[in-house]
This record gives C-alpha cells, structure tokens and sequence, in this order.
C-alpha cells in the first residue's frame, strides 16, 4: 500500500493506493495519527486506488475517526470503487463515516 498525503488550505487529502489491509495497516495508521497529532482539522481520504480493506484496515479508520472528534476535527472518504463501498455498507460503517462520490462532494460533507 502506498499513502501519499497532499495538505491544502481546505483540508488534508490522503491518497491510498493498493489494499489495506493486516500487513499495511499500522502503517497507515502511523501516517494517519500523523495528522491527528497536529491536529487536522478536516481529513480526505481518497480510495479511488485501494482495491481491497479488510477489518484491520476498517480498525485503523475508526482510530483516527475517534482520534479526530477528541479534538473537533472531521474525516470523510470519496472515489470508492463499489467493492470498497460494499466492505463499508456490510461492515455498517457507511453509517459512521461520510462516503462521497468526489473530492468536493465530500469536502462539502466536512461543513
């Protein structure tokens, strides 16, 4: 898996490419709780390029959503292939997380 994180002056847009997964998520969530510790206000994570999560990689998600509402800041995902989508709706967690469609779509969700 490769992170690739891009900081504007809206938000903090993190880039993921390939599966996330046992073996990659500590590694994600050492990226993620980068931003975290200094306290990013808004976090976009972008899932075009993950073709796979499993629950480690669902666990380090919910760490760094419960890591960003300590201090008031927001996360939201965009680009998930359907198969993504699907990891989301059955694992419940489209009901905690914000999915859109889109990088604006789901800046406008952070409001």
């Amino acid at each position: 898996m490769k992170v690739q994180i891009k900081s504007s002056a809206e938000a903090d847009n993190v880039v993921l490419q390939g599966e996330v997964d046992f073996q990659t998520a500590a590694d994600l969530r050492q990226e993620l709780q980068k931003l975290t510790a200094r306290r990013s206000p808004k976090i976009l994570i972008d899932l075009k390029k993950v073709s796979y999560i499993d629950s480690s990689g669902l666990a380090a998600f919910v760490g760094v959503l419960q890591s960003t509402k300590s201090y008031g800041g927001k996360i939201a995902f965009f680009n998930l292939n359907e198969g993504v989508r699907d990891i989301f709706r059955i694992s419940k967690l489209d009901s905690v997380f914000p999915l859109a469609t889109n990088e604006k779509e789901a800046l406008s969700l952070l409001v």
